[in-house]
C-alpha cells in the first residue's frame, strides 16, 4: 500500500519554527504519510506567488496527493479555512484566491468543503496560526482517509485568482507579471492559447513597463546570443521574458504585478 503524500506551500521560510510546527501535527496523526515540501519561500503575504507555485507544481504528485498551501494575510478573520477535492487531489488552506489555481489546473469536477468541524481540528486553535492549526491536521486526517464532508459542509464558490486575467486595450492586451523566478525569468499571466488567438508567432511586441520591446519567440533560451531577450512559453505554459543566461527581471527592472503587453498582430 502506498503511503499518502502531504504537499506543502508556505510564505514561512526557513527561519522560523512554523512549517517544523506544521510537519510535527501531520506525523503525529499521519505518521505514515511522507511530507513533500514544494517551497516555504512564497514571499510574505504574496497569495498570487504561491497559488502560481502551487499550479505549477501539483499536477506532477501520484492521484491522492493533498496538498496544503499557507499565504494566508487574512488568519484570523472571516475568511474561510476551505478544501477543494478535485477528481486526483485535495487541496486545503484559506478561501483567498490561494487554492483554485492549482485545482483548476488538475481539470475534472471539484467540491469545495468549509472546514468547520472542531473534531479535525486541534483542542486550542490560535487566531494567528491556522496552518498549524486548522489545515496541517485537515491535511493529515484527509490524507488518512476521512471524507472531506467530515470535516466540514459542501460549499459551491470560492475565492478565484483576479492576477489571471488579461484585458483587451485597442490594439493590446493588458496582463501582468505573477513570478520572477532564481534566474530572473519574468512569468506573465498570458497562457500559450491566448498567444495562438493573437496569432503570434514569431515575436512578440510588447510594453514591459514603459519600455517597448520586439522580442523574438523562441523555444529554447539558447535560440539567442548570450545575455540577450527573448520571449518563450515556458513550462507552466505561460509567456516568460527571459535572458539567455542572465536575468530579465534586472535587465528590464520589473517586479511581480507589473503591467504587461502584447500587441496584436
Amino acid at each position: 500500500m502506498r503511503r499518502p503524500i502531504i504537499t506543502l506551500t508556505t510564505d514561512f521560510g526557513s527561519r522560523d519554527p512554523y512549517a517544523a510546527e506544521m510537519k510535527a501535527v501531520i506525523v503525529g496523526i499521519s505518521p505514515n504519510a511522507t511530507i513533500v515540501d514544494i517551497t516555504h519561500q512564497v514571499d510574505k503575504f504574496n497569495i498570487s506567488m504561491g497559488a502560481y507555485i502551487l499550479a505549477s507544481a501539483c499536477p506532477y504528485f501520484p492521484e491522492g496527493t493533498v496538498h496544503a498551501a499557507v499565504v494566508d494575510p487574512g488568519v484570523g478573520t472571516k475568511r474561510r479555512p476551505i478544501i477543494v477535492q478535485t477528481e486526483r487531489s485535495c487541496f486545503v488552506g484559506p478561501d483567498n484566491g490561494l487554492l483554485a489555481l492549482a485545482a483548476r489546473s488538475i481539470g475534472g469536477k471539484m467540491h469545495i468543503y468549509s472546514i468547520t468541524n472542531r473534531e479535525f481540528m486541534l483542542p486550542s486553535v490560535s487566531n494567528t496560526f491556522h496552518g498549524r492549526d486548522i489545515f496541517a491536521p485537515a491535511a493529515a486526517h484527509l490524507a488518512n482517509g476521512r471524507r472531506p464532508a467530515d470535516l466540514g459542509k459542501e460549499i459551491h464558490q470560492m475565492i478565484s485568482p483576479g492576477f489571471m486575467r488579461t484585458i483587451r486595450r485597442k490594439d493590446a492586451f493588458e496582463g501582468q507579471v505573477i513570478h520572477i523566478d532564481d534566474f530572473g525569468n519574468i512569468i506573465t499571466n498570458f497562457t500559450a492559447k491566448q498567444l495562438q488567438t493573437m496569432k503570434i508567432k514569431d515575436e512578440a511586441r510588447l510594453k514591459i513597463g514603459e519600455v517597448k520591446q520586439t522580442l523574438k519567440l523562441c523555444k529554447a533560451y539558447g535560440e539567442v546570443k548570450k545575455r540577450q531577450p527573448l520571449a518563450i512559453i515556458g513550462s507552466s505554459n505561460l509567456l516568460e521574458i527571459s535572458v539567455n543566461q542572465d536575468s530579465a527581471a534586472s535587465k528590464f527592472n520589473v517586479q511581480v504585478g507589473n503591467k504587461i503587453s502584447i500587441f496584436c498582430q
